[in-house]
């Protein structure tokens, strides 16, 4: 029988220079919402998502814009899981004059406050960025301290954290971190693949990473730009379940922009009907994740 396979997609993420690219990146709440729900109709079990500043389009943190967005969600009558980043708040850029000092560029900040909007809207999953690196010219930075102080408040809140590596280390201190208790099972793992300077997209790692796995693990895979379709197929083939999204890539074609979300959640169902496989129902979903 065909494997059931979950798709999940992150609609807009938080670099500023997304909106810039694409006219079709979501920067309101409203806009937000509506391309989760279209999401959701093209195929997407889960949406990812983070908020922006409607005026710039830079990534935030407030509240009230993930507020907005939940609501949105919840009162469309579309059924949907709901997946709230945790990733900002992680950014750290040093000061030209004293590196102590984080300069304007940088947003880090307390794991209480990186966890606040999830305490409060309570969605089914959240991210949890098990990594410390360079990104682009900025340092993502999550020191262990801070992982567990996070993981803790994700579990007292009833929701289930998903384990973002971005490298074959990251993925040792997330199968740590389960070993330890702060995640129940099943754990749920999304490889992240092609981002400067992690793990690079392609089989061999998505394959080392996967054997590398806590026995049980659910995961799911991507790779950005160019690398989303090959790796979504990569990941259905190696087992695994799938993210699309503008967040990732913002190309439906090469040389076209996707004029939205839901081209590419379509995508990744022929790719996943291709291989021989077939979307997971909501309600598969919620068991495979152990929701």
């Amino acid at each position: 029988m065909a494997r059931p396979v979950i798709i999940s997609c992150a609609v807009t993420g938080g670099s500023g220079a997304a909106p810039k690219k694409s006219q079709y990146v979501p920067i309101t709440p409203e806009q937000i919402a509506n391309e989760c729900i279209a999401a959701a109709r093209a195929g997407a079990n889960i949406t990812h998502i983070h908020v922006r500043e409607p005026r710039t389009g830079n990534g935030t943190m407030e509240i009230k814009y993930y507020r907005e967005v939940v609501d949105r969600i919840r009162s469309s009558g579309v059924e949907v899981l709901i997946n709230l980043t945790t990733g900002t708040g992680g950014m750290f850029m040093p000061s030209e004059e004293n590196p102590r000092i984080a300069s304007k560029e940088s947003n880090l900040t307390t794991p209480e406050a990186r966890v606040a909007h999830v305490l409060e809207l309570k969605p089914d999953i959240c991210s949890l960025d098990v990594a410390t690196m360079n990104m682009a010219t900025t340092a993502f930075l999550n020191v262990t301290t801070h992982l567990d102080k996070m993981a803790a408040m994700i579990a007292a809140a009833g929701v289930k954290p998903e384990l973002e590596v971005f490298d074959h280390g990251h993925l040792r201190l997330a199968a740590d971190m389960v070993k330890r208790g702060l995640v129940k099972s099943p754990p749920l793992f999304q490889l992240c693949l092609g981002i400067a300077w992690g793990a690079p997209a392609d089989t061999e790692t998505m394959t080392l990473m996967r054997n590398q796995l806590p026995q049980g693990a659910v995961w799911a895979a991507f790779g950005i730009s160019r690398h989303e379709f090959p790796m979504a197929a990569q990941a259905v083939i190696l087992g695994g379940h799938v993210r699309v999204g503008l967040e990732d890539n913002l190309y439906i074609a090469q040389g076209k922009l996707s004029p939205g979300n839901a081209p590419l959640v379509e995508r990744a169902v022929q790719i996943i009907e291709a291989v021989g496989e077939r979307r997971a129902s909501l309600a598969e979903t919620r068991q495979i994740l152990g929701l």
